[in-house]
């Protein structure tokens, strides 16, 4: 199975979805999964991972909903309020759910120590009693705390969003390589490879500017904790579907086929159990 590891689903609103800005005109509006079908279809990808992309359990259940309706979607990483009193009683309540396979929250919009607080620790803790996975969506200056976290919290199953959102555009990579390095060290840390176009800047792109960063995620994760994800719809402010998924491949071709099957669908599946 070809899966596409991290897109996204939603009814646009201006108010809750401020982080699309006016420079992202083109995703300012509702991107649902019968827009994202056919492009799959076109790209040879079975299913996707929907992953929530604002801070409400509402989201959580529009995207299992949506992932009881099409096939295509094939598990969903949902938010809760991980810092709440009664988190167990509302994992209980959405693991009636078996298409919720995770957790995120959007670390990247909280002050750059959010993850090492504690009871941001003992929610995230709690994933592990209900063998869900947690996404990690942070900015480079926020590795420190991710570190700390994953060291923290072995019993639970990471995956580093966006490669941490490196600072493509600026091409600054030494930071940011220590880290990720220090992070690959833990046995329970997988990487997406997504969300680097955005990164990058967005008119003049080329593929030789990703290449540096996924030559230190290769070489600290090792093919077997690596996934790919288009980040759609939000990559289609820097370039479309193909673009996002031919420069992944084209990076791996050299690796072999049995590389190429881990990265574009193995390593989801097992990481995420669908």
């Amino acid at each position: 199975m070809t899966i596409d590891a991290h897109q996204h689903f939603w009814h646009f609103d201006p108010v809750r979805d401020s982080w699309i800005t006016d420079d992202m005109a083109i995703i300012r509006r509702d991107f649902l999964p019968a827009d994202l079908e056919p492009v799959l279809v076109e790209n040879g990808i079975d299913g996707c991972v929907a992953v929530q992309a604002s801070q409400s359990e509402e989201e959580t259940l529009f995207l299992m909903n949506m992932a009881r309706t099409y096939d295509i979607i094939k598990g969903v990483v949902g938010w809760v309020d991980l810092q709440s009193a009664t988190l167990a009683e509302r994992l209980e309540f959405f693991s009636q759910y078996p298409d919720i396979k995770g957790y995120r929250h959007v670390a990247q919009g909280e002050p750059d120590d959010f993850l090492t607080r504690p009871a941001v620790v003992e929610g995230i803790r709690t994933l592990a009693d209900f063998g869900l996975t947690y996404d990690i969506l942070i900015y480079p200056s926020q590795l420190k705390a991710a570190l700390h976290l994953v060291r923290a919290v072995p019993e639970v199953n990471f995956v580093i969003d966006h490669l941490a959102k490196p600072y493509i555009k600026k091409q600054e990579i030494s930071r940011w390589s220590n880290f990720m390095v220090e992070i690959a060290k833990q046995p329970n840390v997988s990487c997406k490879l997504s969300g680097m176009v955005t990164e990058a800047d967005w008119e003049n792109w080329s593929k030789k500017d990703f290449f540096p960063y996924l030559d230190v995620v290769f070489e600290s994760f090792g093919p077997d904790r690596l996934m790919f994800g288009s980040d759609w719809p939000v990559c289609l402010v820097a370039a479309d579907y193909t673009q996002v998924k031919t420069l992944v491949e084209e990076y791996v071709a050299p690796w072999g086929d049995e590389v190429r099957a881990k990265v574009f669908g193995e390593n989801a599946v097992t990481f995420y159990g669908l």
